[in-house]
């Protein structure tokens, strides 16, 4: 099996982020189990995990990816919310691999093309999500996509808790606060809004193995993310990629990393 084309070149990025997963479920020692992802990238033709140790970029990705991942994992069941949408899912199984409560709903937005490689995958595993999950075909630059949403069945008058994985590094700061005022349109007082704190592009190593990925990045909102977030609706908590290594018990090798992740609560309108 192949990628189906045309997939975008920010599409193809969910590969590599599939990798990572698939190299961390096959540690004696992992922070998650993902059993979806070496199918993906097996369905992909690429390399089941990471070929050597890669340069200083390479490792702070890949630990990067895995630290979030387990921490987006536990913030999304502790949500306590039955609503939960996945912005940009890319090859995110937590539909099918989590522990979900009985009655959740998960919704998931990506290009069409994704979410059909995607499905392709996971149905020839015979795979069942653990969810009701509601796979829905979207441009998230498209602003159509809010009424699409709730035609789909999402209640924005009740919680729900929204994730943004590795995605606002590929909008630019207009684009990252329009899909965000969006989302906060959406979202019932108490939602949580799960993202990365935007990083600063200028301070980014060039690493050619990796410049089909770096080369895409626009910043998003940069490191002010969380203060944009602050004063338009929501109140943020900031953990350092730094505070997670520790927490998880997987210290980073170059504790001066400034990576962080955000979680944000909803709060009531004025």
């Amino acid at each position: 099996m192949t990628t189906p084309e045309p997939l975008s070149p920010v599409s193809r990025t969910a590969l590599s982020v599939a990798r990572a997963r698939a190299y961390e479920s096959s540690r004696p020692d992992p922070l998650f189990v993902d059993p979806y992802a070496i199918a993906f990238v097996t369905a992909a033709g690429l390399e089941p995990a990471p070929a050597g140790p890669g340069s200083r970029l390479a490792r702070a990705l890949l630990a990067h990816g895995i630290l979030r991942t387990r921490f987006y994992d536990d913030r999304l069941l502790a949500a306590g919310t039955d609503q939960v949408v996945l912005l940009a899912a890319g090859l995110d199984a937590r539909a099918y691999r989590l522990d979900w409560p009985a009655g959740t709903r998960v919704f998931e937005l990506d290009l069409g093309p994704v979410l059909s490689f995607k499905e392709q995958v996971l149905d020839g595993l015979g795979a069942v999500p653990q969810a009701e999950r509601t796979a829905l075909p979207a441009d998230l630059l498209d602003p159509t996509w809010p009424e699409r949403l709730v035609a789909a069945g999402f209640d924005p008058e009740r919680r729900s808790v929204w994730l943004a994985e590795g995605l606002l590094v590929y909008l630019t700061a207009e684009e990252a606060a329009g899909l965000l005022t969006a989302v906060t349109g959406l979202a019932a007082p108490g939602s949580r809004l799960l993202l990365e704190q935007g990083r600063d592009l200028s301070r980014t190593p060039h690493d050619p193995a990796l410049a089909h990925m770096t080369a895409l990045w626009r910043g998003g909102l940069g490191p002010g993310t969380d203060g944009w977030l602050g004063g338009n609706g929501w109140t943020p908590e900031v953990t350092t990629l730094v505070r997670l290594g520790e927490v998880y018990g997987r210290p980073l090798p170059n504790p001066s990393a400034t990576t962080a992740f955000i979680e944000a609560v909803r709060l009531p309108a004025h």
